[in-house]
């Protein structure tokens, strides 16, 4: 029996939960009745825990798309906002905990053959995915399909360069075995944390498809995230997935939750200013938020909402 399970979104089976107003159009009234074929971008949820829990972080990663769907669904829609052009595919939801964490990786190998094949079967060539929610093991499915289709490159806004060993699946690998398949021509990662990545990923950090660098730098200046991530895509021939790890946010319920890191301000930012390269992005990925309690949701509710909207305006 599967320990997933893949909910399609049908309108006329199941409505999405938002609030009404005399006046106006909430986004969730907007997407019940979007036709996913013309749509531009393509959310899908992933509801899961089991890559934080193999690679030994906290739980909280199943509550990311819920917690983001009841602020999202009830944000405004107006004539003439990029969000028009979103769909919603529907969202992966899994069943049960993993007993141990050998358990939790043999759920990861499940879930990396689920989202390719959701991936495969839904999402057209000159469409965008947008994927909230889940742990950041999601990374390798999505970056196995966008490179089917061509050579890929990847931006990764994160504490961690998830360059961890390939003996096991989980989120601290994905980047790892996309280098090992050979799937990424280049990896630009950003905004690491000097320490909590291992001399084993530090050495992994020299593979020339590599460029990074620690958020110390940036501490010390004279670096700017902004001109590190516009400056590596600019150089990019091949598509970009774009992969921010909520973690990165400083006070961000994650998986990896710190009290350092970069403001939600600077990463709507970026994601603004990324519509000069629109006709290379491949997807956006946000990973990790793990929301605990109420305020935990309202937290990650609103900045997932915010940078989804962001993105979406950027690519107009």
């Amino acid at each position: 029996m599967s320990v997933f399970e893949f909910q399609l979104f049908d309108a006329r089976q199941r409505k999405l939960q938002y609030q009404t107003r005399n006046g106006e159009t909430r986004l969730g009234d907007l997407l019940s009745r979007q036709d996913l074929t013309t749509a531009k971008f393509v959310l899908i949820g992933i509801s899961e825990n089991a890559g934080p829990q193999a690679n030994l972080g906290r739980v909280g990663s199943e509550n990311a798309f819920t917690a983001f769907s009841k602020v999202f669904f009830n944000t405004q829609a107006y004539k003439g906002a990029a969000i028009e052009n979103l769909a919603y595919l529907g969202q992966i939801k899994q069943l049960k905990e993993p007993l141990d964490r050998p358990e939790a990786c043999a759920f990861v190998e499940e879930l990396d053959k689920m989202l390719f094949d959701v991936l495969e079967m839904y999402i057209e060539p000159d469409q965008i995915p947008i994927i909230v929610g889940g742990g950041h093991n999601n990374a390798l499915p999505l970056m196995r399909w966008a490179a089917k289709k061509q050579f890929l490159s990847v931006v990764n806004i994160d504490a961690h360069a998830d360059l961890r060993t390939t003996d096991k699946r989980h989120s601290g690998n994905s980047f790892s075995f996309a280098l090992q398949e050979d799937i990424l021509t280049q990896y630009g990662a950003f905004g690491l944390h000097e320490a909590f990545n291992n001399d084993y990923i530090r050495n992994q950090l020299l593979d020339p498809r590599i460029i990074h660098r620690f958020f110390e730098d940036y501490l010390q200046g004279p670096y700017q995230l902004n001109d590190d991530v516009l400056g590596f895509m600019q150089h990019q021939k091949n598509p970009i997935g774009i992969e921010i790890d909520m973690d990165a946010i400083a006070m961000m319920p994650s998986s990896a939750f710190s009290p350092s890191g970069w403001t939600l301000d600077q990463m709507r930012s970026l994601l603004l200013k990324m519509g000069h390269f629109n006709s290379k992005i491949a997807y956006l990925n946000l990973t990790e938020a793990a929301p605990l309690d109420d305020c935990d949701d309202l937290i990650v509710g609103k900045a997932l909402s915010y940078l989804v909207r962001d993105f979406c305006s950027s690519q107009k």
